[in-house]
């Protein structure tokens, strides 16, 4: 049994990936049906928060420049300098830290509400569904059995995993 990945396979990767961009194109695809305006900061947005994460977070990883499950160790190196892995296993982060992120799965979901109310579709129905089904267990068990199970800078300190497993300690 595998202990932890030094680099990712890309396998992983991919499907990390293309789970957060089947994510993003759901919520882009109902808010677009809003209006231009609001996919057009809805993408603004999560640019930021991709951004804040790889400058934020990212640069203190022990992957860093290796290939971590998300593949943003490498795209972290390639766009700012190396910070301090023991920053990162220090930091401390609370649930209203991520309140940012979960907003981009629950503007799209109440969005896709109301256009559900106003009228009914199918396909909406299925972007609301696949949104809160990828944001409460997809995530769970991509972070649960390909990511997080692995990760070197877990086992160093993590806070995200000081975060979501305070309740089983």
């Amino acid at each position: 049994m595998r202990d932890s990945y030094e680099n990712y396979p890309l396998w992983i990767v991919i499907v990390t990936a293309v789970f957060s961009l089947s994510s993003y194109i759901a919520g882009s695809l109902l808010l677009s049906r809003l209006g231009s305006l609001w996919l057009v900061v809805y993408l603004l947005y999560i640019l930021f928060l991709e951004l804040r994460l790889l400058r934020g977070s990212c640069v203190n990883c022990y992957y860093f420049g290796k290939t971590c499950a998300f593949g943003k160790g490498r795209l972290s190196c390639l766009l700012f300098r190396k910070g301090d892995t023991k920053k990162f296993a220090h930091t401390k982060i609370t649930w209203k830290d991520i309140i940012p992120d979960f907003l981009v799965t629950l503007v799209p979901v109440i969005a896709g509400i109301v256009i559900l109310i106003r009228s009914f579709s199918w396909l909406v129905l299925g972007l609301v569904v696949w949104l809160f089904l990828a944001t409460f267990v997809g995530n769970a068990v991509i972070r649960g059995q390909l990511a997080c199970k692995y990760c070197k800078q877990r086992k160093i300190g993590c806070p995200a995993e000081k975060l979501f497993n305070k309740s089983k300690k």
